[in-house]
């Protein structure tokens, strides 16, 4: 079991850093609306780059402690928590931009992860 968490701790971790810093200004086939980079993907939302970067630190943030929780495991559901409700945010955020299901997935995989760790 805690290998699985371990696994499912970097995977989240290294996502959420791949996506947020290397893939922050880059168009892929996820991003929301026809966006080609965080903030038109943010804009797309209807939702302000003050928002765009509180969330992006938030994750960021939690994405350390994950790697952190390796050595302090009383960090690791907080955090895994935390994530989870940001990307149920995510989630609900292509619903209501009527985005293709393919859109919405990788923030569904990362949820489903997420609450895996909370409830390891």
């Amino acid at each position: 079991m805690n290998l699985i968490k371990l696994i499912l701790q970097i995977i989240i971790a290294l996502g959420i850093i791949n996506v947020w810093v290397f893939r922050f200004g880059k168009a892929t086939a996820w991003r929301g609306g026809s966006a080609s980079n965080m903030k038109e993907e943010f804009a797309a939302y209807g939702l302000s780059v003050r928002t765009m970067y509180v969330v992006g630190f938030l994750k960021l943030l939690c994405a350390l402690f994950l790697f952190v929780g390796i050595w302090i495991p009383g960090l690791v559901k907080p955090s895994a928590g935390l994530i989870a409700l940001l990307m149920l945010g995510a989630v609900a955020m292509h619903f209501k931009i009527s985005d293709q299901s393919k859109k919405s997935s990788p923030a569904a995989m990362m949820l489903l992860m997420s609450l895996l760790l909370v409830i390891l």
